[in-house]
Parts: structure tokens; C-alpha cells; sequence
């Protein structure tokens, strides 16, 4: 269970979007121009940077100001994008450090027990036995497996790890994922080796 990086985080810290409000996912940060035709590099974000390509509608900045990539292609580890009506480097420079979005209603579709960071964030967590433990408020990437952090409302952080021995089931309609508590995941308690 293991979900992709995509969050968005700039206008709701707990990642989830508001009632009504679509979601943008973070795809790239705007380094600097490139050349004299308008085009700037971008660290890529996203698992999927071969859906940016010419045409591709992309949101710049905490304000998501819609452009239309006019070009995009490769340039060492960065991808070097050009928008629409913007052919100068002085212009383009102006879109340095910005986040480059996409909408979430556009994102590919992912393998069945994958999910979005943004659809993990905010979820409510509960035992199999029904006891309520918190709201997911971080993901945590580790080299074998994400962590979720669960705030609780009385007590420290509980750390689960994203692994099907631990993590039941998510339901996104309920807002609720079912976890397994494992000896020594409760803060303050020890694993039962013996």
C-alpha cells in the first residue's frame, strides 16, 4: 500500500481539499531560464512526467495561474518547459521558485491499493475493534515503505507504517482508514518479545 507523492499543502495544511474547492497536485518547482526563447527549467515532482507535453494545461504558483505548455522536453535530470505567449527569458525568469500544478481530477489513475498523499491526509484512523486513534497528518517516505503519522487528540504522535499488516483497509467515502495496531506501534509501549 504504498501511495505516490502528490500532495497540496500551500492553502490547507492537513492536504485535503476543501468542500467544493478542486484539488491541485504538485508537479514541478521553476528553477531558472533557459536560452533566449522563453523556456525555464523545472524539477520534476511527479511520477508521471510524461503527461507533460505540449497543450497540457498547468497551474503556476499558490495562486495556480492556468498556462499552456507550448513546449517540453528534456535537459539533463530537469525538464526545460515553454508556455504559451511567453517567448522572452526576462518574462518567463518572473516564474522562478514557483510550484507548477495540475489538477487532481486530471491525474492518471492509479493500481487498485494505491493512493494519492492527498487522499491520505486528513483521513480518520480506527482500530479493527473500532477504537479512534487520530487524523493522518503526514506521510513520511522512507526507503522500504511510507509512514503515516496519525495525530492523536490526547497524546503523541502514533507512526504507522504503510504495510497491509498494519493498514486494513481505506474507505475515501467514509474518510476513514482501519489499522492493526502491531506490538510497540503505541507510543509508550514496548514490543512483546517473548
Amino acid at each position: 500500500m504504498n501511495p505516490r507523492m502528490a500532495t497540496n499543502q500551500e492553502d490547507n495544511p492537513s492536504g485535503s481539499p476543501l468542500k467544493g474547492e478542486p484539488v491541485f497536485l504538485a508537479v514541478g518547482r521553476l528553477c531558472r531560464p533557459h536560452s533566449v526563447h522563453g523556456e525555464i527549467l523545472m524539477d520534476v515532482l511527479t511520477d508521471f512526467p510524461e503527461r507533460l507535453k505540449p497543450g497540457v494545461i498547468v497551474y503556476i504558483g499558490s495562486q495556480h495561474q492556468p498556462m499552456k505548455l507550448r513546449s517540453c522536453r528534456w535537459h539533463n535530470q530537469a525538464l526545460l518547459v515553454g508556455f504559451e505567449d511567453i517567448l522572452d527569458r526576462e518574462r518567463v525568469g518572473g516564474f522562478r521558485n514557483q510550484i507548477v500544478h495540475v489538477r487532481a481530477d486530471d491525474r492518471p489513475a492509479l493500481p487498485e491499493g494505491d493512493y494519492y498523499h492527498h487522499q491520505i491526509l486528513g483521513l480518520r484512523v480506527t482500530t479493527e475493534v473500532g477504537e479512534r486513534l487520530g487524523l493522518v497528518t503526514e506521510i513520511l517516505e522512507t526507503g522500504a515503505n511510507d509512514v503515516y503519522v496519525v495525530a492523536q487528540q490526547d497524546g503523541p504522535d502514533i507512526l504507522l507504517p504503510a504495510v497491509d499488516e498494519v493498514i486494513l483497509g481505506i474507505d475515501l467515502e467514509k474518510g476513514e482508514m482501519r489499522v492493526h495496531l502491531m506490538p510497540g506501534i503505541l507510543p509508550n509501549s514496548s514490543p512483546d518479545w517473548g
